[in-house]
């Protein structure tokens, strides 16, 4: 007879007496108290309202040992939250909401670019603020007082900064991931797919919001670049990017689940924009049923990339993906309902699935294809869980359609936002005809100074 290790026993034991979340999904009144407690949860990592702290970020970055989580994710948490209340009307965090957006804007330009932050930062980190705030204008969330930044003019504070940025000389057009060329990574010569989306998802939702058609072009010229360029394959696969160098043809064909949620939820907004184009219609099918296909294999949402099995060693940012593509598909719902049932009965199920990994105090894990709590947990596994409950209200009658500056939409917006000139402007990347003609350059001044060299050493003693 073999008996169980010691540490396998006490595992076993352990996972025996996790209590779960008790949740009635089919009761909007269980649910919000099972997203309360979940919300708890994950606002425990936020500490940006103590004394001392900085209002808007959780702990990081990890390049100065401050914690595991970058910048953007703090935008991110915070759309999670905007959401919890306009799902659930629970206000408790709302004024930590407001604070924490309004704290990070990055004043003069109020785009999002605060000087910390700013040489390390990337289009598409700047784009998460960005999206956060346009989701609060949206949601009709509580207005910051009139002499802050509000929700709308932030939103195109960030989309103009982005529209100035658009690239035609390296592969006809996107956005690089890294705004700087000095940035560490080497991120100024990618192109990916999640910067250009995010523009790509703004412009679609600038568009309804505002009914000015001049965002709505931006919208269609950035989704034609990304499926022109190939990051949108024929089959609608959704590929990571690629770098200039090579024309941005050598794609990385890793699939992360924001990626195709992005474009499906910008999509949405162009959907209904037009009325219900069928040109809008077509790729919003053709993007929700691939991705179903990839992300949700057996009905319950995943992120290949690094989740196998029952099993998962992804990035502290690839922990939150799933939270993301569960939102942004939800809210698309509102925007296309012909994709409704499709989406909604995977969301459903991996509702169900994300419950069973939650312990009752709301702690929630990662892998949700198991049948019990994995004990991998985080922010990030946090606003998954919290995005997989509050999705379950979304067909209540009590969560409505985002607003539109027609529909009873409150915040005031600044079309010219974001316009002043950028923070370090005294850094100008180089083209590659700047490039070239340093570079020619640079080789004139090393024969100079050899030539010089040799004359100097060849005359060296002469007269003595």
């Amino acid at each position: 007879m073999r008996f169980l290790s010691r540490s396998v026993l006490t595992c076993w034991v352990a996972s025996a007496f996790v209590v779960g979340l008790d949740v009635d999904i089919n009761s909007p009144d269980s649910v919000k108290a099972a997203a309360k407690v979940v919300a708890k949860n994950l606002m425990s990592y936020y500490h940006g309202n103590e004394p001392g702290q900085t209002p808007g970020i959780l702990p990081g970055p990890p390049d100065d040992n401050k914690g595991p989580y970058y910048w953007w994710e703090g935008g991110a948490l915070w759309g999670t939250m905007i959401d919890y209340w306009f799902y659930t009307k629970d206000t408790n965090y709302n004024n930590d909401t407001e604070k924490a957006i309004v704290w990070q804007a990055g004043a003069p330009t109020n785009s999002f670019m605060p000087p910390n932050w700013t040489a390390s930062l990337g289009n598409d980190d700047q784009g998460f603020w960005g999206m956060t705030a346009m989701l609060a204008a949206e949601n009709n969330f509580q207005n910051p007082p009139a002499d802050d930044p509000q929700w709308l003019a932030l939103a195109q504070a960030v989309f103009n900064t982005q529209a100035a940025r658009w690239d035609t000389e390296e592969c006809n057009g996107g956005l690089r991931w890294q705004v700087h060329y000095f940035a560490p990574n080497g991120g100024y010569n990618y192109k990916n797919t999640i910067a250009s989306g995010i523009f790509f998802n703004m412009g679609a939702r600038l568009a309804r919001y505002t009914n000015n058609d001049t965002y709505a072009q931006w919208a269609t010229k950035a989704w034609e670049w990304v499926q022109g360029v190939g990051y949108v394959d024929e089959d609608y696969n959704i590929w990571d990017g690629a770098r200039i160098e090579e024309n941005c043809t050598d794609f990385n064909k890793a699939q992360y689940g924001y990626s195709p949620a992005v474009l499906i939820q910008g999509l949405g907004f162009m959907y209904n924009y037009t009325n219900g184009s069928a040109y809008w219609g077509d790729r919003i099918t053709n993007l929700t049923r691939r991705t179903l296909e990839v992300f949700f294999p057996n009905g319950t949402v995943v992120e290949p990339t690094c989740e196998h099995g029952t099993t998962a060693s992804c990035t502290t940012d690839a922990y939150s993906f799933k939270g993301y593509l569960i939102r942004w598909l939800a809210q698309t719902t509102k925007m296309a309902p012909l994709v409704h049932d499709t989406i909604m009965t995977a969301l459903r199920t991996s509702a169900q699935g994300a419950i069973k990994n939650c312990q009752d105090d709301g702690t929630c894990g990662f892998t949700w294809t198991g049948s019990a709590y994995d004990g991998n947990t985080g922010a990030g596994q946090q606003m998954n869980a919290l995005s997989a409950l509050l999705i379950l209200l979304a067909d209540t009658g009590t969560v409505g359609v985002p607003v539109t500056n027609n529909t009873g939409g409150t915040s005031a917006g600044n079309p010219d936002a974001g316009s002043e000139p950028e923070v370090l402007p005294f850094f100008t990347p180089l083209s590659r005809r700047d490039q070239a003609g340093a570079g020619v350059l640079t080789a004139v001044i090393v024969i100079v100074l050899v030539s010089g060299l040799f004359w100097m050493g060849s005359h060296t003693g002469e007269g003595s």
